[in-house]
């Protein structure tokens, strides 16, 4: 079993902030233009998370962690872990939203910022793992 060396972590950190900041992007931009059409804010969390996902997975696969992706077994782990971060994504955006009182696109912002890192551990040692080529 070999160890990830600290320069490629870096880079892989370095890249998935870049590629999560695309997605951040289309998350947030998509729930922005969601939430004014839809009642409520999970809905929209949900909706434009997924589309998110869809993005990071691709990205990261090819240029993040150099991998193949058309994988089914690690677009499948993609997605159950996607779908924890998306728990975590969305029930911040909505615990953000309810307990502050905050506007809904400033909540996903924050729950975005929190999924992220969860995001990163999980894709970087368990998804894309340097065993994994």
């Amino acid at each position: 079993m070999s160890t990830l060396r600290t320069p490629a972590l870096a880079r892989q950190a370095l890249g998935y902030l870049l590629v999560g900041g695309l997605a951040a992007v289309v998350d947030i931009g998509l729930f922005h233009l969601l939430v004014s059409r839809v009642e409520g804010v999970l809905l929209p969390a949900v909706a434009s998370f997924l589309v998110a996902a869809v993005v990071n997975y691709t990205l990261s696969s090819v240029w993040v962690y150099r991998r193949q992706w058309r994988s089914l077994r690690r677009a499948s782990q993609f997605l159950l872990f996607a779908l924890i971060g998306l728990c975590i994504n969305a029930g911040a955006t909505w615990w953000l939203a309810q307990a502050f009182a905050m506007a809904p696109t400033l909540a996903k912002i924050g729950g975005v910022g929190i999924a992220f890192g969860a995001n990163f551990l999980m894709n970087t040692f368990i998804v894309f793992r340097a065993e994994d080529q």
